[in-house]
């Protein structure tokens, strides 16, 4: 066991009790509580991009109606959903503010940087390909935004304060969706060149080569998020569940692959006695599952389908208000357009979250 890895039972039950407070309050930041971790940092796709892309070249953007109809203002800030998304409800939840920020084009306040960012972008992924075909920003560039944002926390407090906020910060990976939808399934570059398991093996080998690299630059906890039964999501209903919009077995068969040699991969790395990082498999495709099979238990009428225009297909570029309608009840839609969730949604999924493993990583 590393010495960074083990806390005093004390530590442990304040923990815990801080983590039943933070639920109890329906994971809204709450200052005075004080926050279990010294900042968010999230790398990864869509899923956790706060508006990385805003500002490229590409198609894959958030960045207006109906995206953010129920956010703070109505704002369409590049948030994938209409409202907030998992990494703003993980720092309220561990206390550490509102909103987690993207990196790129805003406007940070040093407590902004010190708390955590995001350099996540919409649609990239663990292959090399993904990030290109759709002009976005890739994880190894990702990881040159983390350099240069450590190099401004030097600025701000230091560098043995950097290292401190590093050291204590809770790191969050999510990414890989995209190279199964969208690279594998949808593009033809990958499909005739790898069968499913040696496409899972490559992005496999991507995912650890990253962590390891997330871990040289000082991350000493990283939750990595698992991949979603990708079949079921509406956009994948449409184009492979036939004319009854059933959930395509291939892609969900490639993500539980994925999901089982990605937790493979993350038990040899934690049992290295020179890897210094504790990192924790969250599984969400069990959840996310059980909203589309078992909608009603949560409040929901409609699990197949999302809130934008048909729901069956648009997203991005074709979600927006200019072209296509918006449901009127948004709050009974697992998903806000035909590839990710509404915030409704998110809340059970980060709810599930920590229940299941937060915990384990304080």
């Amino acid at each position: 066991m590393h010495t960074t890895r083990s806390m005093s039972a004390l530590a442990v039950a304040v923990s815990l009790l801080l983590l039943l407070a933070a639920r109890c309050h329906g994971y809204q930041y709450n200052a005075t509580q004080g926050p279990l971790v010294t900042a968010v940092i999230v790398f990864g796709d869509s899923i956790v991009d706060p508006g990385n892309n805003n500002g490229l070249l590409t198609l894959i953007k958030a960045n207006h109606p109906p995206y953010g109809k129920d956010f703070f203002n109505h704002e369409a800030t590049g948030r994938y959903s209409n409202g907030l998304i998992p990494t703003d409800l993980i720092a309220q939840g561990l206390g550490v503010k509102q909103l987690l920020p993207a990196y790129l084009g805003v406007d940070h306040s040093p407590e902004d940087l010190l708390t955590g960012v995001s350099f996540a972008s919409g649609a990239t992924g663990f292959d090399p390909l993904t990030p290109v075909v759709v002009s976005v920003i890739s994880l190894e560039q990702q990881l040159s935004y983390f350099d240069e944002y450590r190099g401004k926390l030097v600025d701000i407090v230091g560098e043995e304060e950097t290292e401190k906020i590093i050291e204590g910060s809770l790191f969050v990976v999510c990414a890989g969706t995209d190279d199964v939808a969208n690279t594998y399934f949808t593009t033809p570059f990958r499909s005739v060149e790898y069968d499913i398991p040696s496409y899972v093996d490559l992005l496999v080998s991507g995912a650890e080569a990253f962590l390891r690299k997330v871990s040289s630059k000082g991350a000493r906890k990283i939750g990595f998020v698992g991949m979603p039964p990708v079949g079921c999501v509406p956009s994948q209903r449409t184009v492979g569940g036939g004319l009854r919009r059933e959930c395509e077995p291939k892609r969900n068969q490639a993500a539980q692959l994925y999901n089982a040699r990605i937790q493979d991969m993350i038990g040899g790395l934690n049992e290295e006695p020179s890897f210094t990082t504790l990192v924790v498999y969250m599984d969400i495709y069990r959840i996310l599952d059980d909203l589309m099979e078992r909608g009603q238990r949560y409040g929901f009428t409609e699990t197949t389908k999302g809130c934008c225009g048909t729901g069956m297909i648009e997203v991005t570029g074709l979600c927006d208000s200019r072209f296509v309608s918006v449901c009127d009840d948004v709050s009974q839609h697992v998903f806000f357009d035909s590839y990710h969730p509404t915030e409704q949604a998110y809340r059970i999924i980060v709810n599930d979250i920590f229940d299941n493993y937060i915990q384990v990583i304080m």
